[in-house]
């Protein structure tokens, strides 16, 4: 036995989710026996994993002292709010008032709408804390200040402000504050019935009731009056639209430097470099809209593409949902300025480098420029940092004369003597072999298929 409790476990009174030889467990303490009995019994858990709303779990047979039961659910990529293209975060959104009116159909209720309680499996976003639930009673939802700040807000502020704004999440892991959001809206937003209900008034009634005195107060509000209002969040959520805006990458790949040739060879490079490993779990970096991650869908359990920008991960997004791709993730991700550890002690939230768990191959195709030159990163730190994440690493050295580099270099001094494939290799030999090494004809680009040395 190798348990190890899951560091963001621990703000939950009920159950404790821990790993034992690379499986991931949740004890669930005799205090959740009424509600874990109800959830099973009455036909919510059934319900929810007929909808792809619930995480699927077996109960083990292990007996332990506190605890009422040991569930093992089916294993998940974790990933976070901050990491979510605007559809995902409103797709996660919707499925979080979907389950709470699915939930008040068998007398349950969330007592917690937590953003990071979401994950994506399958392509879907669904529920993973199995001990969310609780009798309903009459009274207001006690997550709905909780599903404002995680959902809600940051919606709004993504689409009213900019969505990089979702970071924001990562400065206050709670949500974003309520008060905040309604100041930095458009005034205009104050003529938007759900907008005024949801964010204005209720900042306002917040600050109004917090003084201690004031936190008793008691309220009767009937299932009618849930379902009126998770309606209304569910309607008005689901008529979100970002404006779409150009950006660098969206359209990257109607604007490359590649013949339609070259293009072509590059994929068949890929595809032979596929064959030879046969990977199961796939992280593609600088990933855009997909095209090269795709490459791998037909073998690969699990491919992860990681992109800076967010209209190239919504149309990554939107593409698997069209075409039912369930083993394909994009996020957001910015390599140079990664998520960091948060939350107390800064153990609650993992880095990506932490959440790399048997990855077999790295794409970086059309990056390392982007990494050495634009952001001065050397050759040996960016080797280094891929080594620590899978066992090999398929990636395009793109030399000085190619037009793209040319382009960096226009509004900068040229200071890299380095930037050459000598040193390119002299660098990645010190973490790698190389097992396969291929030009692509009629380009300034090299292929290589490395295999990261064992420590």
């Amino acid at each position: 036995m190798n348990l190890k409790a899951e560091n963001s476990s621990f703000r939950d009174r009920d159950a404790l989710v821990y790993t034992d030889c690379g499986k991931t467990f949740r004890k669930i303490f005799t205090s959740y026996r009424k509600n874990y009995d109800k959830l099973m019994n009455c036909g919510l858990y059934e319900r929810l994993i007929q909808e792809s709303l619930l995480i699927p779990h077996k109960e083990l047979d292990i007996q332990e002292e506190n605890t009422y039961k040991i569930i093992e659910p089916e294993e998940i990529f974790i990933t976070y709010p901050y990491e979510w293209s605007f559809n995902q975060y409103k797709d996660a959104a919707l499925a979080t008032l979907k389950i709470q009116q699915i939930a008040l159909e068998f007398d349950m209720s969330l007592k917690d709408a937590s953003a990071f309680n979401i994950q994506f499996f399958k392509g879907k976003p669904l529920l993973i804390d199995t001990t969310s639930f609780e009798q309903f009673e009459e009274k207001p939802w006690v997550a709905y200040k909780q599903f404002c700040r995680h959902f809600l807000a940051p919606l709004l502020i993504m689409k009213y402000i900019d969505p990089k704004c979702s970071k924001f999440f990562i400065s206050d892991i709670d949500g974003f504050d309520l008060e905040t959001v309604s100041k930095m809206l458009p005034k205009s937003t104050k003529f938007n019935p759900s907008i005024l209900t949801h964010i204005h008034l209720h900042s306002k009634f917040l600050k109004q009731y917090s003084s201690t005195k004031k936190k008793n107060i008691k309220q009767k509000m009937t299932k009618f009056q849930h379902l009126a209002i998770l309606d209304g969040l569910f309607n008005f959520i689901n008529n979100l639209k970002l404006k779409q805006n150009d950006s660098e990458w969206k359209n990257y790949y109607n604007i490359t430097n590649y013949s339609k040739n070259s293009f072509d060879e590059k994929r068949k490079i890929i595809e032979g470099y596929k064959k030879l490993i046969n990977p199961e779990i796939v992280w593609d970096f600088g990933a855009n809209t997909g095209y090269f991650s795709r490459i791998f869908k037909d073998i690969s359990k699990e491919i992860v593409c990681f992109d800076i920008d967010y209209n190239a991960v919504d149309i990554n997004y939107e593409e698997t949902k069209a075409k039912n791709e369930k083993n394909i993730m994009p996020l957001v991700f910015d390599m140079v300025n990664p998520s960091p550890n948060i939350g107390w002690a800064n153990n609650e939230r993992k880095t990506i480098v932490e959440r790399a768990k048997n990855v077999d191959v790295i794409l970086a195709l059309a990056l390392i420029h982007h990494l050495a030159i634009s952001n001065n990163l050397p050759f040996n730190k960016i080797a280094q940092y891929f080594s620590k994440m899978s066992k090999y690493l398929i990636i395009e050295f793109v030399k000085k004369e190619d037009s793209k580099v040319q382009e960096l270099l226009n509004s900068r001094k040229d200071i890299f003597d380095d930037y050459d494939t000598l040193h390119f290799e002299e660098e990645f030999l010190k973490f790698y072999t190389i097992v396969k090494k291929d030009e692509i004809k009629n380009t300034d680009r090299i292929l290589y298929l490395l295999k990261a040395k064992e420590e």
